[in-house]
């Protein structure tokens, strides 16, 4: 084996073994992220890509240089061609063929394991991501049954203490409106009574009005008297006249 594909071969070994190391069910996505997180790997990153591209050229020629040599050594014609020069030529020629096949089997297997060592890291750092959202949406979601459950409770003690305290208001209201039908029929009671105190009091404002009206009435013909006897206080009977207004003073007294 030359050193080409003796390199080659080891990158193959490796290939498999990080696979496998990858595989492995006691160690999760999660301490694989951690590990890629690192500062190393953040400054490695520019050249990645262009190393992965690099390395899947490489490959692709290799794997395309021993497809031809296994074409070459496979072909009738070239068998036929070294059996007739040389008596040991075909155990030669299938040596080759051989090499060529194995060649053939090493590049290929490379370059299949390269792909799928990028899409294997791919795929654990995206499990890695979505089992930590999965874990804080697993919290946030307890959180939220918590909280739910503890507003449900809330709501039911308020639940009970408003039903309390409506008993009680309506204890109070119906106390409040015995009370104001109390004070109703109080009031009403007073109401009649004023009225009738009021009725009587405009009873007697209208027999003071009539005497005062009778009064002012005999008071002016008092006044005429008075002067009609002023008038004739020399003429005879005048002395009755007075005697007759005075015993009409004092039947109006």
């Amino acid at each position: 084996m030359t050193l080409q594909w003796a390199a080659v071969a080891t990158f193959l070994y490796a290939e498999i073994g990080l696979i496998l190391i990858f595989c492995l069910p006691f160690i999760p996505p999660q301490r694989w992220q951690k590990i890629f997180s690192f500062n190393v790997w953040g400054k490695i990153a520019t050249f990645w890509n262009k190393a992965f591209l690099t390395i899947i050229i490489l490959l692709i020629v290799l794997f395309l240089d021993a497809v031809r040599e296994v074409r070459k050594y496979s072909s009738v014609h070239t068998i036929e061609k070294s059996s007739t020069s040389r008596p040991d030529a075909y155990e030669h020629t299938q040596m080759k063929l051989f090499r060529s096949q194995r060649n053939l089997y090493i590049s290929g297997f490379s370059l299949f394991f390269w792909l799928v060592l990028r899409r294997l890291v791919t795929l654990i750092t995206q499990l890695a991501k979505e089992l930590s959202n999965k874990g804080v949406l697993k919290t946030q979601a307890e959180n939220t049954n918590k909280a739910a459950k503890k507003f449900m409770e809330e709501n039911e003690k308020l639940k009970r203490i408003l039903k309390s305290h409506g008993k009680d208001e309506e204890c109070v209201l119906e106390a409040e409106n015995k009370k104001l039908v109390e004070d109703q029929e109080k009031l009403k009671t007073e109401l009649r009574k004023t009225s009738d105190a009021l009725s009587k009091a405009q009873n007697d404002v209208m027999e003071m009005k009539m005497q005062s009206e009778r009064l002012s009435k005999e008071y002016d013909q008092l006044l005429k008297e008075h002067s009609e006897l002023q008038k004739s206080h020399s003429q005879p009977g005048a002395a009755a006249f007075l005697d007759r207004l005075e015993r009409g003073n004092k039947k109006r007294l």
